[in-house]
């Protein structure tokens, strides 16, 4: 999955091509930051087609945890064991985030265990994900990314300084040892938009 920006976004904003120090750096210091973005927010923020997840309702709602869904394909049962039983007809999106299984019912030949009550898991296949990524995203990875790029040493946010015999060293913001990017409180506040939903569907995992 790519990157939330590119050596170019960090280019655009430093407003100079970068040094081959910090080409050789960038990539690295991108993924880790697109990896914390990610982490932060709960979602994908790229898109993705065709996307399979397993819940189970409230009522009779299932809520899909990643955002924007852009398409929702099809709704099928799940049995205990995990496998398939059959696809659903009937329920419908709401267009956001939302499928209503109100009016769902089997679709096709079901096995004859299952042509009872309908089962409570079922497995959504949908689309979902920024086709581009909005700007204050970008923005932050950038600002994360160039906050270590740019330091004078290889701790994000260390500022250093000597004037003949005498030098000190000034932390600047939360940091830590290395050269991982950091995440601060500002950047958590441009994704808060972005983070996840407090919500009752229950995504499950299954063998």
């Amino acid at each position: 999955m790519a990157d939330l920006a590119t050596v170019e976004d960090l280019e655009d904003r430093l407003g100079r091509p970068l040094t081959e120090d910090e080409a050789a750096r960038a990539p690295a210091l991108l993924r880790d930051a697109t990896a914390r973005v990610r982490e932060f927010t709960g979602q994908t923020l790229s898109a993705v087609a065709g996307d399979a997840i397993v819940l189970r309702p409230v009522g009779s709602l299932l809520r899909l945890p990643q955002r924007p869904v852009t398409a929702v394909h099809s709704v099928a049962a799940v049995g205990p064991d995990g496998t398939t039983v059959g696809d659903l007809s009937g329920w419908v999106w709401d267009g956001r985030d939302k499928v209503d299984l109100t009016y769902a019912t089997p679709a096709g030949s079901w096995p004859l265990a299952w042509r009872g009550p309908l089962p409570d898991t079922y497995r959504v296949t949908y689309d979902h994900g920024h086709t581009a990524i909005p700007e204050i995203i970008g923005a932050t990875v950038c600002a994360m990314v160039l906050r270590t790029l740019l330091a004078p040493s290889m701790t994000p946010g260390l500022a250093s300084e000597r004037i003949g015999a005498y030098s000190y060293q000034l932390q600047q913001g939360a940091g830590s040892a290395g050269v991982s990017v950091v995440m601060t409180a500002e950047d958590e506040k441009s994704l808060r938009r972005y983070g996840p939903r407090r919500f009752g569907t229950i995504q499950v995992t299954v063998g």
